[in-house]
Formats: C-alpha cells, sequence, structure tokens
C-alpha cells in the first residue's frame, strides 16, 4: 500500500513539474534582461549581443535543454528552416542553451540542427535562463524549452514554454507577424 502512495506521490509531483514549466515565463511586457554571450554561427565564435540585435528589429530567444540531443536537433531543424520566415519579417534568430554547450561549434553548423543559418549562444550555468525563468525545474543546470519575442524595444511580445519542440517555430512566428500589425 505504501509504495501506491509512492507512485500517486511522484506522479503529482511530475504533473506539478510539468504545469510549472508550462506558466514559468516571463510576461507579456516585461523588459527582456540584456544579455551577451559566446555564441556560434556555423562553426564560427563570435559575442551574441541582444542589446546590439535589437537595433535591427525584434529577437526571437528560444532557450532549449541541451545541444545534440533529440528534441532539441528537432527545434533547431524547425527554426532553421522557418529563419527566411523570420527574417522576411525583420526578426532575428538565436538559440541559447546551457547544456552540452562545448558541442555548440558543430552544433551550428550541422545541417541536421542548425545548419549554419541562425546563431546559438551559451549560457553556462543557466544564468540568462534564470533571467527569463527559462531554466528546467528536473534539471536545474540546463535550460527549459521556453522561446521569447522581443520587440526591438526590448519587452517581452510572447512567451510560449513547452517541452514538446514542435510548435515553437509557429508560435514565434506568430507572434512577429502580429508585432508588424501594431507597428512594433
Amino acid at each position: 500500500m505504501k509504495s501506491v502512495f509512492k507512485i500517486a506521490a511522484l506522479g503529482l509531483l511530475g504533473s506539478l513539474a510539468i504545469a510549472s514549466t508550462a506558466s514559468a515565463a516571463l510576461k507579456n511586457g516585461s523588459k527582456a534582461p540584456e544579455f551577451s554571450a559566446p555564441a556560434y554561427l556555423a562553426g564560427k565564435p563570435f559575442t551574441f549581443d541582444l542589446a546590439g540585435a535589437l537595433k535591427k528589429g525584434p529577437v526571437v530567444v528560444y532557450f532549449f535543454p541541451a545541444a545534440n540531443t533529440g528534441g532539441c536537433n528537432l527545434e533547431a531543424h524547425l527554426f532553421s528552416e522557418a529563419v527566411e520566415d523570420f527574417k522576411a519579417h525583420g526578426a532575428t534568430v538565436i538559440g541559447v542553451t546551457a547544456g552540452n554547450t562545448d558541442q555548440l561549434a558543430e552544433f551550428s553548423k550541422n545541417t541536421e540542427t542548425c545548419g549554419g543559418k541562425f546563431p546559438v549562444a551559451a549560457d553556462t550555468g543557466a544564468k540568462i535562463a534564470k533571467e527569463y525563468d527559462a531554466v528546467l525545474p528536473m534539471k536545474p543546470g540546463w535550460s527549459n524549452r521556453t522561446s521569447y519575442v522581443i520587440t526591438a524595444g526590448g519587452t517581452v511580445a510572447h512567451a510560449y514554454s513547452d517541452l514538446n519542440p514542435k510548435q515553437h517555430v509557429q508560435e514565434t512566428l506568430d507572434a512577429v507577424k502580429a508585432l508588424e500589425h501594431k507597428g512594433s
């Protein structure tokens, strides 16, 4: 009987962790924390600076748990397929992760992931993820799968958090398109 209660308790805790990931995000209208981070584009290192990117227009900052893992590879590939759509609407895309940061150079140029089409940044110690309320609850040193659309003025226009990687591109692209209609 005790094992039934343990299983039920673990199930409840798991449900709470999943529910908290869906709501854990900065709210629309919040000031997006500024950051710079070591990054790679097509395997070449540089420093990504959010403030500099925002001078060109809105920025999609998508956090992912770790390079070279199934869901993260899929998500990166989906963003790479849509990156021209984002550019057509004036937006920059940047992936940010705290997991497997030593693999980002290769990850950034691999045609199965980013394909050299957009940069990925290393978030050692999940410091940026913490500022964005995008830390993976079950593995606190890693980023959660949370995507943000940040206006050129530096505010959060849209936040989407879901461990399933399949809707992040559509969610953020729709939000970027909506900015055009608002004149942001």
